[in-house]
């Protein structure tokens, strides 16, 4: 089992997502420069939180069209598990491998704080160590996390489970409280809040540990 996680120039949360695959997760993890071009030996792939370059056009607009990124729709196409945390589902959503896209917040300011979200789906790779209804917090820290889709694209989003996660208060204007959304093949997650961020009781809580233990468990179940 193995992870790769995708560095962009200004990434700075790569380094915790790989500290939460690998000390936390246990699972083997490799840092994966934007300028490669192959994830050939790796089951789930990470997009970390942060910044990209050319961010101050759209939020993961330019990075899109870095060179991995075409190695990541073969992964995502091929059923690999990908997830994208803060500008890694803004960079997700611009490279068209999930629906919608990311806006600046309600309050065109940014929002750094712990949020309560509510587990809507247990039934996907990302989701099913929680259960179903569950509420937890995780720390969001974003100035562009106002989730927004056509009524026709939310009104599928819905109908076929692709939301995983809602905000219970709403803190940036999400249309249906949405803070992470699936593909329609369910292998793909895009998140908000970071997960990463909320692993060790020491540093505030541990609730994101159900994100983690869910894509081990997902790699343990496809390997058997």
């Amino acid at each position: 089992m193995k992870a790769a996680v995708i560095s962009f120039p200004g990434s700075n949360c790569d380094q915790d997502l790989v500290w939460a695959f690998q000390e936390i997760a246990g699972i083997e993890t490799e840092l994966v420069r934007a300028d490669a071009t192959s994830l050939a030996g790796f089951d789930i792939v990470g997009v970390p939180g942060g910044f990209s370059y050319g961010d101050y056009l759209r939020s993961g607009a330019i990075a899109r069209f870095s060179p991995i990124m075409t190695a990541l729709q073969d992964f995502a196409a091929a059923g690999g598990l990908v997830i994208g945390i803060c500008n890694g589902f803004q960079i997700l959503c611009e490279a068209h491998l999930l629906p919608g896209t990311l806006q600046w917040n309600q309050s065109l300011s940014f929002i750094c704080a712990p949020e309560e979200l509510t587990v809507v789906n247990t039934q996907t790779p990302f989701s099913n160590a929680y259960h179903q209804d569950q509420t937890i917090t995780l720390p969001i820290a974003h100035g562009e996390g106002n989730y927004y889709a056509d009524p026709a694209t939310l009104a599928t989003l819905e109908a076929n489970g692709q939301v995983v996660f809602r905000y219970r208060d709403n803190p940036n204007g999400s249309l249906n409280d949405i803070a992470g959304v699936t593909n329609a093949a369910g292998n793909v997650l895009g998140m908000m809040p970071h997960p990463e961020r909320a692993l060790e009781a020491l540093l505030g809580g541990t609730d994101g540990l159900g994100v983690f233990a869910s894509l081990k468990q997902e790699v343990a179940h496809a390997a058997r």
